[in-house]
């Protein structure tokens, strides 16, 4: 019984500044080369969306997913080093996914980032609206004012039985011994 050709994912994020004909060739090549190689599965473009944590002074990237079926690790080695020393790859990251995994979310019906004007600061831009908003007083008056939902959420979770030690034996046990095996110091007075 042969096995079925592992599948991996390839996750791209694109530096969104560098021209779009120069990120689609980045595509392009990564495609043809999973292709000569191996089976495409699928290819999900996902945008631009915001970063974590800023790479390279960057707060947004581009997006792409590519799953494929490899023959060979020289398909995984080639295209690892290929996105590594490329111009315009922010990241990459080859990952092989175990059998039974389901299948990545559609994730094309993200809003689009919000555009930084001059003079704004980039973090202004990305936070989102409901973030930036008060939040309105009716909802905290509910909270506060039902007192019989409070006590529910003080109540602690039910802890696991711990397994009790034993209590160490108390040293004091061999103190006089190590005390009458000890010489008495000359010159000194016991009382």
């Amino acid at each position: 019984m042969t096995l079925p050709a592992p599948t991996y994912d390839l996750v791209l994020l694109l530096d969104p500044q560098v021209e779009e004909p120069a990120r689609a060739k980045i595509v392009a090549d990564s495609l043809g080369s999973i292709e000569s190689s191996g089976e495409l599965l699928r290819h999900d473009e996902w945008g631009e969306r915001a970063l974590t944590y800023p790479i390279d002074k960057h707060a947004s990237a581009e997006y792409h997913l590519l799953q494929f079926h490899s023959g060979g690790p020289e398909l995984l080695d080639g295209l690892d080093r290929t996105l590594r020393i490329t111009d315009g790859v922010l990241r990459h990251r080859i990952i092989k996914l175990k059998p039974g995994v389901p299948d990545a979310p559609e994730m094309s019906a993200a809003p689009p980032l919000p555009k930084v004007e001059a003079g704004e600061s980039a973090t202004q831009a990305e936070a989102p609206a409901a973030l930036t908003e008060e939040p309105a007083p009716a909802a905290e008056a509910s909270v506060a004012a039902d007192p019989v939902e409070a006590p529910a959420a003080e109540t602690p979770p039910a802890e696991a039985p711990v397994a009790e030690t034993p209590p160490a034996e108390p040293a004091a046990a061999e103190a006089p011994a190590a005390e009458d095996a000890a010489p008495e110091a000359p010159g000194s007075d016991q009382a």
